[in-house]
Parts: C-alpha cells; structure tokens; sequence
C-alpha cells in the first residue's frame, strides 16, 4: 500500500500538461485512450443499454440468487444495498490504486494489462503470492462453473425442453444438460483463443448486448413486453454490432469506434424491440395477473392488467421508486469517491462525498421503513 500510494503521488507530479491528469475522473478533450464521446457513452448510455454479466440493467442471475437466501425481503434489499457498496465503491480501489502504480512502476508496457502481474510478482511476498493465485483460480472457477450451470439450463430448459423434446424424464433431461455443459466448455475454450486481451473481451461482450438493457427494465414497468421483446432485441443487438465489426469494419477495440458501436446498435436495437413488441400478442392474460399479483409492479404501466385483479391493491410508489434509484446512485459515486479521496489524501472532500452517501442511503432506509418492509406475497 504504501509502495502504491507513493507511486500515485508521483502520477500527481508528472501528469500535468496537455494530456490530463491520470487521476482526472473527466479525461482530455483531446485523450486519444479515451475520447469524449466514449467517455460519455460510458456514463450516460452503457450503465442502461447494455446487458452484461453480474450487472444486467432490470435485474439479473446473480444478484437474485443472493437475494433468494435471505432470510426475508428486508434482509435482501439490504443486502442488495451493501453489496452494491461493497462491489461498486470499495472492491475496486485495491484494483485502481495497483493500476495507478503500474503505470509509473512499469512505463510503456506493450499490454498495459501484465502490470497487474509485474507488481505482485516483485512486490509481494512469496507467501502472499501464492494466495493469490489461490485466488485467482478461485475466482475463475466459481465463474465458469455459474456460466457453465446457467448456459446449460438456458439451453435445456428454456430451449430444448420447451420446443423440442418436451415429454422425457428427468434422467433425459440430465443427460442433455452435461453434453450441453461439454458443448459450452468447448464453445467457451475455442472463442478464448482467439481473445487478445481481457479488455477486448469484456468490450466484445459491451457491444454485443448493446440495446437489451432497456427491455430489461421495462419489463417490469410495462405490461407489453413479451419473449418476443428480448428475443429480437437480442437478436439485434448481435447481429447489428457484428456487421458494424466485419462489414464495415469498425473495431470494438478503437475507443472512438466502441462509442460509433454502441450508439448505432443501442439505437437499432431499441427500434426493433418496441416494434415487434407492438406487433406481436402481449403475454397470455393469466401469466400476466399471476405476475402482477405477485410482483405488484407500479399500476401506472400496467393498468390493463390490474383491472382484472381488482383485489390488488394498486401499487403507486413510482414517483418514490425513481427516488431511490436517484438516491442509489448518490449512494453509490459518494462511497466511490469518498474512499478514493480519502486514500489520495484529499480527506476533507472525501468525508463530504461519504457525507452525501450517507444521506442518500438515509432516504432509502427512510422509504423503506416507511413502506413496512413488507413482503409482496402477504
């Protein structure tokens, strides 16, 4: 640590100039790494747009398994709350204060990435190298076995048990799910290879799911949505973003060609998504009420379908809901950078950003509170 933080007092020293400070949350107009309109791609569009794994837009997997655990709805919503902190404000500054010294401990390295690897290996001691090797396996395969279990039961339940083969046993089905869990493991080896770098990966799998973020969270506040909505805005996003990358041959991996990506598949996407959603059948009436009754979404989008559940209560805490999510996000940057101000000695602007953080997970609680914790199954 105190290695990393004298190597960033050294980033203050030299990063002054025309090119910005390696430090500055807002880049450099003229940042060939990160151009302002990838820039503001990343923080106004890819948060909402894009599905990816661990923070899909709407919900995803990952969260409500943990949210499944809990011993009743409070304890998920928090949480939900501490792991967003946890995982989004204080996870990722041991990462960002080690990134920070390998850029001055190791200048011009061809892959910026192995600084990562360069300062554990002669910075560490033995012992803590091997934990986190240790570590690092633990990771990999705590996440290729969740892709792996949640792949095959996509494709068997959600594909081959609903359209192809519908009337086996369970021992079938089983059966079908290891060759489906080979398949993917092949798949997965085979597309690696051909992966440069981690950030070529993750930004394939950006562009790639560019679009699906908004029928993802619509779908929980309008009624209209269908398989069919995720279905082609899937479809599309794929599709589109690969004919961006082959036929006219804009690369992923150019900062300015990820953002001309982005906004032509998000936009695509979105277009298609609402018109085949308006030109298909909704969900069938009783699959809705089912959903409605349970969920109990805001009534403001789905008026068609609580009119034939008259028993519910009509549940009109929108206007509160878009609250939380403002007060979350305050929640969320003022526990991000407070910590970060704090560790770069910037004390007295960190407490305020913390101070800001804590008021907004205040509302929160408060809104909670003041709904009872209650659960929707009564």
């Amino acid at each position: 640590m105190k290695d990393s933080l004298l190597a960033i007092d050294r980033a203050k020293q030299l990063s002054t100039g025309s090119s910005g400070s390696v430090l500055s949350f807002v880049p450099d107009l003229n940042s060939a790494w990160m151009p302002m309109i990838t820039f503001l791609v990343y923080i106004s569009m890819n948060w909402w747009a894009t599905w990816y794994p661990g923070a899909e837009p709407g919900g995803g997997g990952f969260v409500a398994q943990r949210m499944f655990c809990a011993k009743d709805e409070k304890h998920s919503l928090l949480a939900t709350l501490w792991f967003n902190i946890a995982h989004y404000a204080i996870r990722p500054w041991p990462w960002i204060l080690v990134g920070l010294a390998s850029v001055i401990l190791y200048p011009g390295l061809a892959d910026p990435e192995t600084g990562y690897i360069k300062v554990m290996i002669d910075y560490l001691p033995a012992s803590l190298r091997g934990l986190m090797v240790a570590a690092f396996a633990a990771a990999f395969m705590s996440t290729i076995g969740t892709q792996l279990n949640w792949g095959a039961s996509y494709l068997v339940n959600d594909f081959y048990r609903r359209f192809l083969v519908k009337q086996r046993d369970d021992r079938h089905y089983v059966q079908i799910s290891q060759a489906a869990t080979v398949l993917l493991t092949i798949l997965s080896a085979a597309i690696t290879f051909y992966m440069d770098s981690i950030a070529g990966a993750w930004q394939l799998l950006i562009v790639t799911g560019a679009g699906t973020g908004t029928v993802l969270i619509l779908r929980w506040f309008w009624w209209r949505i269908n398989a069919w909505s995720e279905v082609s805005a899937m479809a599309a996003a794929f599709v589109v973003s690969v004919l961006l990358q082959t036929a006219f041959g804009i690369s992923s991996a150019d900062p300015r060609g990820f953002a001309v990506i982005m906004l032509i598949t998000v936009g695509t996407t979105t277009l298609t998504w609402i018109l085949v959603t308006l030109l298909t059948a909704p969900e069938p009436a009783d699959t809705l009420v089912a959903f409605y009754r349970r969920v109990r979404p805001a009534v403001a989008g789905w008026k068609p379908v609580a009119r034939k559940a008259p028993d519910v209560v009509p549940s009109r805490d929108l206007k509160y809901n878009f609250l939380d999510w403002i007060c979350g996000c305050v929640m969320i940057y003022g526990s991000l950078f407070g910590v970060g101000k704090i560790i770069l000695k910037e004390t007295a602007l960190g407490v305020a950003f913390l101070a800001a953080a804590a008021a907004a997970g205040a509302v929160i609680y408060r809104d909670f509170s003041r709904r009872g914790w209650k659960s929707v199954i009564d």
